[in-house]
């Protein structure tokens, strides 16, 4: 059951990053640990994004706009819903990063209860 819902709950993170970025990473993997949701996504960057990087001042303005969307993405009370509803568990704090070298961004979820 457990495997089912880590891919549920990838799908529907995949789903809410297309709708507000643009495009899904290319692949995601979650893992619930207790009352930790983490969930890591390859493939991020679209193209612009990865010429853009190639100077200083493009890797800190991805960077920042990367994550200043993520975090405005969590502040719709109507997506942390759909995934409250998904795991039956609050989302009490959510801490996002990227590594604009490698393409991968993290996620990770802290709920109210755990999970595993």
């Amino acid at each position: 059951m457990t495997k089912s819902l880590e891919h549920q709950f990838s799908m529907l993170v995949r789903e809410i990053r297309k709708e507000y970025v643009g495009n899904g990473p290319r692949e995601i993997l979650t893992r619930f640990c207790g009352p930790w949701v983490i969930c890591e996504m390859k493939g991020n960057l679209t193209n612009v994004e990865k010429f853009m990087i190639m100077s200083e001042d493009g890797r800190r303005m991805v960077h920042d706009a990367r994550t200043k969307l993520v975090k405005n993405i969590y502040n719709d009370p109507a997506v942390v819903a759909k995934l409250e509803e998904i795991i039956d568990a609050k989302i009490l704090r959510i801490f996002s990063d990227i590594s604009l070298e490698e393409d991968i961004a993290m996620t990770v979820y802290v709920l109210d209860r755990s999970i595993s």
